[in-house]
């Protein structure tokens, strides 16, 4: 499995004040399942993403939990409404508890 689970984001810079714009995101991550053995029939450990959050100016404005049924590298799609400038962070939360961050700036006009 590769160690470096790298996020990436696409959102707007700039958006008018109540536009409904969209957020792309994709995360590099195996979402190993825990059904699957090795060569030597041990059971790989499940190591999956089970929650999503995107939360504007610290307000939760998406989230979603995910299963071992989601495809390596999930990618996701959503929308947001353009109420004031600020930042948007996205938080993917790992098995064992570790988090995947980044953000975005969005400057309101």
């Amino acid at each position: 499995m590769s160690t470096a689970v790298k996020p990436r984001v696409k959102a707007p810079a700039k958006a008018s004040k109540g536009e409904i714009f969209e957020v792309k995101t994709l995360v590099n991550h195996e979402m190993e399942s825990g059904q699957r053995k090795d060569r030597q029939g041990a059971v790989i450990p499940r190591k999956i993403i089970k929650k999503f959050t995107a939360r504007y100016n610290g307000r939760v404005v998406f989230s979603c939990d995910w299963y071992p049924s989601i495809s390596s590298n999930p990618y996701l799609a959503f929308n947001i409404k353009a109420d004031e400038s600020g930042t948007i962070q996205y938080v993917w939360e790992d098995d064992d508890g570790t988090l995947y961050e980044a953000e975005s700036k969005l400057a309101v006009n």
